[in-house]
C-alpha cells in the first residue's frame, strides 16, 4: 500500500502566503531525444514544445512572475506569451540553470519567503488542475513540495547489465514538476553546492532533502512526464491533440 500524500509532512503554516514566481529552466540540450537542437522547441502539435509547457501557467492566477530562463547563447527565436520574462542566464546543468534564476528574481527585490514553483521545459503535458492541485496542497505547508507518483512497475537493481535484485517499491515514488518551495529556502539549500556545480542535485527536492527537508508528496499524472527519447514525441503529440 502506497504512503498517503500527507504522512510525512510536518505541521501546516497557520498564515500561509499564496504569492508565487515560475522558473522554467530552458537551456538543455537535450541529447537524448535525438533531435537536430534542443527538444524544448522542437516543433509539436503545430508549435515548438515550451510553449505548450508554458500555455498550462497563463491562466494560474497565483503566478505573479514567469520567468523563462534561457542560455546566453540560445538559438532559438521564440514569441512568448504575455508575461512571460525570457532570461538569458541559463547555466552549465539544470541546477545552475535554476539557480540563476532564483538569482534573478532576488535581485529584482522579490521576497524571499515567496513561493517559486520549477517546472521542466520538456513536461509539456501538464494542465492547469495539476498545477491548482500542487499550490492548494504546499501553500500552507512550512516546507512545500512536488509532484509524483507512486512507482507503478517492478524495480530491478542491476549489476554488469544482470539483475542484481528486486527492489521493494512500496515507499518509492517518480519525482515530477512542478517543485514548489520558498524563494530564500530553496536559495539557502541550493547555495552550498554551486562550488561542485551543483553535482548530485537531479531536482530541486534533492537539494531542499540535503538541506535537512522533507518535501510534501502531491500526487501527479502519469501524463505529466518529461519528454526525453524520440519515441515521446510521438506520445506528447496524441496527447495533446486529443484535448480540447
Amino acid at each position: 500500500m502506497h504512503p498517503t500524500m500527507t504522512q510525512r509532512a510536518a505541521p501546516r503554516d497557520p498564515a500561509p502566503s499564496v504569492r508565487c514566481h515560475l522558473i522554467v529552466p530552458c537551456a538543455g540540450t537535450g541529447s537524448r531525444a535525438g533531435s537536430a537542437g534542443p527538444k524544448q522547441y522542437q516543433p509539436l502539435a503545430g508549435q515548438p514544445m515550451v510553449l505548450h509547457t508554458l500555455a498550462a501557467f497563463e491562466n494560474a492566477p497565483a503566478i505573479h512572475t514567469r520567468l523563462l530562463v534561457v542560455s546566453p547563447d540560445d538559438p532559438a527565436s521564440l514569441t512568448v506569451p504575455a508575461g512571460v520574462t525570457v532570461v538569458p542566464c541559463g547555466g552549465a546543468s539544470r541546477a545552475h540553470t535554476v539557480f540563476n534564476g532564483l538569482q534573478w528574481l532576488l535581485a529584482q527585490g522579490m521576497d524571499p519567503f515567496d513561493w517559486v514553483l520549477v517546472h521542466d521545459a520538456a513536461r509539456c503535458l501538464l494542465t492547469p488542475g495539476q498545477i491548482a492541485a500542487l499550490i492548494a496542497a504546499c501553500e500552507g505547508d512550512p516546507v512545500g513540495g512536488l509532484l509524483a507518483l507512486p512507482l507503478p512497475d517492478t524495480l530491478k537493481a542491476s549489476c554488469a547489465g544482470r539483475v542484481a535484485a528486486t527492489v521493494e517499491r512500496s515507499d518509492k515514488w517518480l519525482a515530477q514538476t512542478p517543485q514548489m518551495f520558498r524563494l530564500g529556502a530553496l536559495h539557502t539549500a541550493m547555495l552550498p553546492h554551486l562550488d561542485h556545480q551543483f553535482d548530485g542535485l537531479t531536482d530541486e527536492a534533492s537539494a531542499m532533502e540535503r538541506a535537512g527537508h522533507q518535501p510534501l508528496l502531491v500526487a501527479g499524472s502519469a501524463q505529466n512526464f518529461k519528454v526525453t527519447y524520440p519515441e515521446d514525441f510521438t506520445l506528447a503529440e496524441a496527447i495533446l491533440r486529443s484535448r480540447p
